[in-house]
């Protein structure tokens, strides 16, 4: 079984991959031309607010009880999986050649 803190540390090291790869797609969004930079753009403010969902759900785990963190992990584990859904469409997005 998973503690607390090993659950906080993988969902801290993927939110932490995410950001790097954000960081540059968002270098390629000031890079680009107005129009694609718009599409960019649009991107990555979804994806913005999926991370910020995300980084909420950790913190109340994070912050939670020993007895409350497996019931709000719940909570964390779907907006992970709305997170990485996002990522992916954002990937396809900006991987365009």
């Amino acid at each position: 079984m998973t503690t607390r803190d090993e659950y906080v540390a993988k969902l801290k090291a993927q939110l932490d991959q995410w950001n790097t790869q954000m960081a540059a797609w968002e270098a390629k969004a000031q890079a680009a031309q107005s129009e694609a930079k718009r599409g960019y753009e649009t991107q990555l403010e979804r994806l913005r607010a999926h991370r910020e969902q995300a980084a909420n759900e950790m913190k109340r785990v994070q912050d939670a009880s020993a007895e409350a963190w497996q019931d709000l992990s719940r909570g964390a584990d779907h907006a992970w999986q709305a997170m990485r859904e996002a990522f992916d469409r954002a990937r396809s997005h900006f991987d365009r050649p």
